[in-house]
Parts: structure tokens; C-alpha cells; sequence
């Protein structure tokens, strides 16, 4: 049986988790130079402009993002957010219902360069650990816990970045 032109030609289906897995990264690693954005600023094709959560972290120094605006740190939101992209996969792989330390997990408001650095590299591993999870689920069965819990979470998320990039607007 030949294929029409159009099946030949149409892009794979992709899977529900890919959607949310898009705007996941978008999120957190920003834009692709040159490509659209769902949501963010558009990234030069030099790399400039990206906004997402990564990169709005690196452009700030210890004593930026513990500095208190409005009563809180971009340290704080910092800690928050690797935290709860932990619970995520806890609650997802492990089943691990809490309980979960929600007002300690805005601690540290304050950091030093070396607590700072490490904050950073707590976000990125979380969110590397939530990817990864999210493509072992794959061949799984969808359900709306799998699509719910992570669709939540990139909310959590986007909601975090856009607070950070408005204490942002105050620090620099």
C-alpha cells in the first residue's frame, strides 16, 4: 500500500508529554536562538535575549538575588522552585506524599557566592531529574496524574520565573 503525499510528509504524533515537556523547557532554559517562543521573549540569533529561568538566575550575584524586595529574595523563590520540581518526582516516582516542608522551602533567603552558585546548580538538577522522569514515563499508560502533575508543575514554575523577573526589575 503506497502512502499519500501528505503521510509521507506529516511530522510523527507526537506524545502528550512532549507539549507540556516544550513549554517545561522554555521555561527553564529559555528560548532557542532565532526560533519562536510560546510565551517568553524571543532569543536573538546570538543567544541573546533568553529569559527563561537559567539565565535570569546567571545574570544575578549572590548579593543580588539576596537582596529583599517586597519582602522576599530571588534566593528564596530560588530554593522554592528546585524544591518543589523535586517533589514532583518524589510524588510521581516515589508515591511520596509528604509531608512536604513548603514555608522552609523558601529557606535559604540568603546566600553567598559559593550557596549562590550551588542554588543554581540545585535548579538545574532538579529540573534535569523532572525531564529525565517525565521521558521514563513515556511508554507508560497517559494519565491525567502523569499530565496533571507535570502541567501543574510547569506552572508552578513559569509563576516563579515571572516573580523573579519582576524582583529583577528592582535589583539591576
Amino acid at each position: 500500500m503506497t502512502q499519500t503525499p501528505e503521510a509521507q510528509t506529516a511530522p510523527p504524533a507526537q506524545h502528550p508529554l512532549d507539549g507540556i515537556l516544550d513549554i517545561l523547557r522554555e521555561t527553564v532554559e529559555g528560548g532557542r536562538p532565532g526560533q519562536p517562543t510560546a510565551f517568553l521573549d524571543g532569543t536573538g540569533a546570538d543567544g541573546s535575549g533568553n529569559h527563561g529561568l537559567l539565565a535570569t538566575l546567571e545574570a544575578l550575584n549572590a548579593e543580588q538575588a539576596s537582596r529583599e524586595v517586597l519582602g522576599t529574595t530571588v534566593a528564596a523563590h530560588t530554593a522554592h522552585t528546585a524544591f518543589h520540581m523535586e517533589v514532583i518526582v518524589r510524588w510521581e516516582r516515589d508515591s511520596d506524599r509528604g509531608p512536604f516542608d513548603w514555608q522552609g522551602s523558601f529557606q535559604p533567603v540568603q546566600v553567598d557566592e559559593a550557596g549562590w552558585a550551588a542554588q543554581r546548580q540545585r535548579v538545574r538538577a532538579a529540573y534535569d531529574a523532572l525531564v529525565a522522569f517525565t521521558h521514563s514515563q513515556q511508554d507508560q499508560p497517559v494519565t491525567g496524574d502523569a499530565t496533571g502533575g507535570l502541567t501543574g508543575g510547569v506552572a508552578h514554575v513559569a509563576y516563579h520565573l515571572g516573580a523573579i523577573r519582576q524582583l529583577v526589575k528592582e535589583l539591576l
